[in-house]
């Protein structure tokens, strides 16, 4: 205790210097919150400045508005002619950079532009369709069973040989549109085997038909395909409407090993059909006879 008695010796002024910074501190403090309060009181006065401000003119908006309104009505009911409030205000032109010219062209257009594209899409693929769709100088139908069509894979190489340029393209093509016939009609109906007869026959495109007893028991030979006899007398392989394929070397000459016994070739006869006339099917069959002779002749020699 001594000690610290002779350490605050009289006259020592240790404890006036601390009150006396904590005094400054705390005007400083003081100073301080007074500002503060001071920049606060002077934002609020200066938002209520400008809502206040906000608050007139949208009142003399509002004025404005009505008194135009009441104007409309005056006009409308006939008691004024003319207004000194309600005018058009001239828009001041807008200047574009042609490139904002395209933009806005574009935007201003993107549905009709859109649904142009789709239709100029759409007709260039029709047009590049028909263009490179191949156009055979003879079309030929083989209907038959379905496990036979794969022994059938040079038939088109061997009918070219006994094809003209019918179509004057400086090519000679032709080709065998093949329809397989099952037992199973469900099978069929999958494959649209009967859609397909029923189209083939009824159009002009393939008048030259190679077929086997499945395509025979669908159709009626006598009243589809025309009489062979009166065209080919002395054949041995011609029986009525049919040209019988099995003892000739039909089989050889396409590259099969062997081909069942009721094969046969035959050519449909001119008739009114639903997508043609007789007159369709007689100029298909004024150029497919030439090669179907042809073939008979190569076959029965």
């Amino acid at each position: 205790m001594k000690k610290n008695d002779e350490k605050r010796a009289p006259g020592d002024q240790s404890d006036e210097k601390l009150d006396i910074n904590k005094s400054v501190f705390q005007v400083s403090r003081e100073l301080a919150e007074k500002r503060r309060q001071e920049e606060a009181a002077a934002e609020e006065e200066m938002r209520r400045r400008v809502e206040l401000a906000e608050k007139k003119k949208q009142e003399a908006y509002d004025r404005r508005i009505l008194e135009e309104k009441k104007e409309l009505i005056r006009l409308k009911q006939g008691i004024i002619k003319e207004s000194e409030t309600i005018h058009e205000e001239e828009a001041a032109p807008v200047v574009m950079t042609p490139w904002q010219k395209v933009r806005n062209f574009f935007y201003q257009n993107k549905w009709w532009l859109g649904f142009g594209t789709i239709i100029i899409l759409i007709v260039g693929y029709l047009i590049y369709s028909f263009l490179s769709k191949p156009d055979p100088d003879l079309i030929v139908m083989l209907a038959c069973d379905n496990d036979k069509v794969n022994s059938f894979s040079g038939l088109q190489d061997y009918l070219e040989e006994f094809t003209d340029d019918f179509n004057d393209n400086g090519k000679i093509l032709a080709s065998v549109y093949e329809i397989t016939i099952s037992d199973n009609s469900y099978a069929n109906y999958q494959n649209g085997t009967d859609n397909k007869l029923s189209v083939e026959f009824q159009s002009a495109d393939s008048v030259l038909v190679i077929g086997d007893q499945k395509l025979t028991d669908i159709i009626k030979p006598e009243e589809v395909y025309l009489d062979l006899e009166e065209m080919f007398p002395d054949n041995p392989y011609v029986d009525g409407c049919l040209f019988k394929l099995s003892e000739t070397p039909f089989a050889e000459r396409i590259g099969a090993d062997d081909i069942s016994d009721d094969f046969y070739m035959a050519l449909r006869k001119p008739q009114d059909l639903l997508y043609c006339d007789d007159d369709d099917v007689q100029k298909t069959l004024d150029k497919d006879i030439e090669v179907f002779k042809r073939i008979v002749n190569d076959l029965s020699e």
